[in-house]
């Protein structure tokens, strides 16, 4: 049976930064993979995140376990790129988790919001999500 290919790009439903770093989530910026990586590296680091957030939720109840579980998360998502150094090398900071209003890419996600619906001004989330 052939292995099946897993390919990690962008989410579908969220837009993604001109440059590739992040997508957008309530107005939020999340840092990407890194794409440099390759398929069989990837597919591997994606099931070791998976398996590591199906630890944390059977961890409930147990700080020992909740604790080896959620570094395992990090491990991963660090080893992924979505954590820890960057994995571009121009210099540009991380925005990664700020809101996007408060980032050089305010107008673009002003463009990408007003092209879903004319009629909104820039993103703003609400007041809970601030």
């Amino acid at each position: 049976m052939m292995a099946q290919k897993v390919t990690m790009s962008r989410p579908k439903s969220y837009p993604c930064t001109p440059d590739g770093r992040y997508f957008v989530v309530r107005g939020r910026l999340w840092r990407l993979s890194n794409p440099a990586l390759d398929e069989r590296t990837r597919a591997e680091l994606v099931s070791e995140l998976m398996s590591a957030r199906r630890a944390v939720r059977e961890a409930k109840g147990d700080r020992g376990a909740m604790r080896a579980a959620r570094r395992r998360v990090d491990d991963a998502k660090t080893k992924l790129g979505e954590r820890g150094p960057v994995w571009w090398d121009d210099g540009a900071p991380d925005y990664n988790r700020h809101m996007v209003v408060n980032t050089p890419y305010a107008d673009w996600f002003d463009t990408v919001w007003r092209t879903l619906d004319p009629s909104r001004k820039l993103y703003s989330p609400p007041a809970h999500l601030r």
